[in-house]
C-alpha cells in the first residue's frame, strides 16, 4: 500500500523539505535538469558550485555531511575535490 501524505495539499516554502534530490555529477560544462536548492556533501572536501548567473564560487573544506544552504546550476568539476554530492 502506498504511504499516506498529510501535507500533500499544502503549499510548501522555499525552505521546506526537498521532495526532489539527485546524485551530483561534477561538469565544467553539464548543467543540472534541475537547479538544487541546496547541496548535500557526503565526504568533505571543496564544491566549485555555480550559481544561477553563471558565476563559479569556491566553498573551502566542506565537512562531510555539511549541507551548503545555496541554489546552484552545476558543480564543476574543476576545483571540487568532494565527492557523494546530492542536490536536494
Amino acid at each position: 500500500m502506498p504511504a499516506t501524505d498529510p501535507f500533500a495539499g499544502w503549499a510548501k516554502p522555499i525552505g521546506a523539505p526537498s521532495e526532489s534530490y539527485f546524485a551530483i555529477t561534477p561538469s565544467d560544462s553539464v548543467d543540472f535538469s534541475v537547479v538544487a536548492n541546496s547541496i548535500r556533501v557526503g565526504t568533505g572536501g571543496d564544491v566549485s558550485a555555480v550559481r544561477l548567473d553563471g558565476t563559479s564560487v569556491l566553498f573551502k573544506n566542506c565537512a562531510a555531511g555539511e549541507v551548503l544552504p545555496i541554489r546552484a546550476r552545476r558543480v564543476n568539476a574543476s576545483g571540487t575535490t568532494a565527492t557523494d554530492l546530492v542536490g536536494l
